[in-house]
């Protein structure tokens, strides 16, 4: 055995797995557009291909995901860490948050709702279904279409030597990856 040493963890619980890497969705409610950062996301299938995202019950995303269950979630920069943060800050129901920010759209192929044009992967995706965990919804969303920014990905994922992801720590802290790959021997 070894003689490491633990003590009780008194923050959230949730936080040691920290930090996660940010995507914001977007959503459309009839014809106004939303968006909205979460960093407690996953692929939870490859066949078919899903992935969990899991997002507050009473929030007006999910009210949007409700009427129309096509999204877009999209894997952001750093640079989009800030804006990232000003979304979360603010509801989509009073604040068309995406002008405000100067959110720049790019159009879909598969799904009625468009990405976001800084993003560095923009999964498009619908709703299949979802899990109640408490007050929050695990929203299982089946991906369509996949598009990766030109020269930025390989068939292993994102070339972190050419572009990075915004990973959120808490509150107001976002971090990037290192580019380095860790040695395994």
């Amino acid at each position: 055995m070894s003689g490491a040493s633990f003590e009780p963890y008194r923050g959230k619980f949730y936080r040691l797995l920290h930090p996660r890497p940010t995507v914001v969705v977007v959503t459309k409610c009839e014809d106004r557009l939303n968006a909205a950062p979460f960093s407690w996301n996953t692929p939870v299938s490859e066949d078919p291909p899903v992935i969990a995202v899991a997002m507050g019950r009473s929030t007006f995303t999910r009210q949007c995901l409700r009427s129309n269950p096509e999204a877009t979630v999209n894997v952001i920069p750093p640079g989009l860490a800030g804006a990232a943060y000003e979304l979360g800050n603010s509801s989509g129901r009073i604040d068309d948050k995406i002008s405000r920010l100067g959110l720049e759209l790019v159009p879909s192929s598969a799904v009625s709702v468009p990405g976001l044009a800084g993003a560095v992967a923009i999964y498009e995706v619908k709703e299949e279904a979802s899990v109640e965990v408490g007050i929050m919804d695990l929203v299982l969303m089946r991906v369509l279409a996949v598009r990766a920014r030109t020269g930025i990905a390989g068939e292993d994922g994102l070339l972190l030597d050419r572009a990075n992801v915004a990973l959120h720590g808490a509150g107001e802290q976002f971090f990037r990856v290192h580019p380095e790959p860790l040695p395994i021997k």
